[in-house]
């Protein structure tokens, strides 16, 4: 399956002129430039797999034809979004096995020191020593936590990570969870094991990636129970998710009614169309400026600090 937006490729469209839209985009709303909370970086090695399970039509990506439109460099993927004026975004990165995570977190500490206007990202997976290595990134200052129930195929409820989501909700700092069950539903996606492990730790900053999709309105609930839960934007009413995961358009309601919960993520730069097409699906969704504003920085830089 191609979407019509995956016709808008880099090689259509020159980069710089898709750098100059972007930031045309954010100009026009008075903004000083975007903060986008779920853009990936890690070991290149580790990145390069990811794309070959995308090149695929791997089964947690539904099959689906899934080009990657900005296959390049670490540097050059960094610079790309500095082009864009995305003054702060993450390094999303999770592991799919147990012995993975601490490694990884090594990684994306010495990648944050490097890389400053990343926010240091560091994940974890339930294994007997993860409350020893999250204790530890927090210490070195992670900002952010990337979590991913569909990849790492566990339940968020498990035992083993009580501790960890209790230290994390103590110190205030946000979690980016894969939970929903798009683009393919895992073993604990949905709203049901999450909601076990907000009842047991309400003020979690539990941020839901990619809305929720495609379980939307549950994971509104979610957010309108837990003052806490925020949700990201990453593909979100974009064609390529809209020809098999539509977002309700009764739910546009609620979606306005929480605009000061919901953050600019990109999914960069695993994405099978150009970065300002997410821009634009955000923008047709005809919630206002000031929705559009707080949703593309204002309401990461207030939970950011920045």
């Amino acid at each position: 399956m191609r979407s019509s937006a995956a016709t808008e490729s880099t090689s259509d469209v020159a980069l710089g002129e898709e750098a100059r839209e972007v930031r045309r985009f954010w100009g026009r709303l008075g903004l000083p430039g975007l903060v986008d909370v779920h853009t990936h970086f890690m070991p290149e090695r580790v990145l390069h797999k990811v794309w070959d399970y995308f090149d695929a039509h791997g089964p947690l990506i539904g099959g689906l034809e899934w080009p990657i439109t900005y296959r390049k460099m670490e540097a050059e993927r960094a610079e790309l979004l500095r082009e864009f004026g995305v003054q702060a975004f993450t390094a999303m990165l999770y592991p799919h096995k147990p012995g993975m995570a601490q490694w990884l977190n090594g990684w994306a500490a010495d990648f944050a020191r490097r890389t400053p206007d990343c926010l240091h990202t560091a994940t974890f997976y339930p294994e007997p020593d993860v409350e020893t290595y999250v204790r530890e990134a927090v210490e070195a200052g992670a900002r952010v936590f990337k979590a991913h129930v569909q990849v790492g195929a566990y339940d968020p409820a498990d035992e083993l990570l009580q501790q960890t989501w209790g230290m994390l909700a103590e110190a205030r700092i946000p979690v980016v969870m894969h939970c929903g069950s798009g683009p393919a539903p895992g073993k604990h996606t949905g709203p049901e094991p999450i909601a076990r492990v907000l009842a047991r730790h309400p003020k979690l900053r539990l941020i839901v990636a990619h809305m929720g999709m495609p379980e939307y309105e549950e994971f509104f609930d979610l957010a309108e129970r837990y003052d806490q839960v925020r949700l990201d934007t990453t593909m979100a009413f974009t064609d390529f998710i809209e020809e098999f995961m539509p977002f309700p358009r009764r739910a546009l309601p609620r979606l306005a009614a929480l605009g000061d919960r919901i953050l600019l993520g990109s999914d960069f730069p695993n994405i099978p169309y150009p970065y300002v097409h997410q821009l634009h699906a955000l923008e047709r969704m005809g919630l206002g400026q000031e929705w559009l504003k707080a949703v593309c920085h204002d309401n990461a830089a207030n939970l950011f600090g920045l």
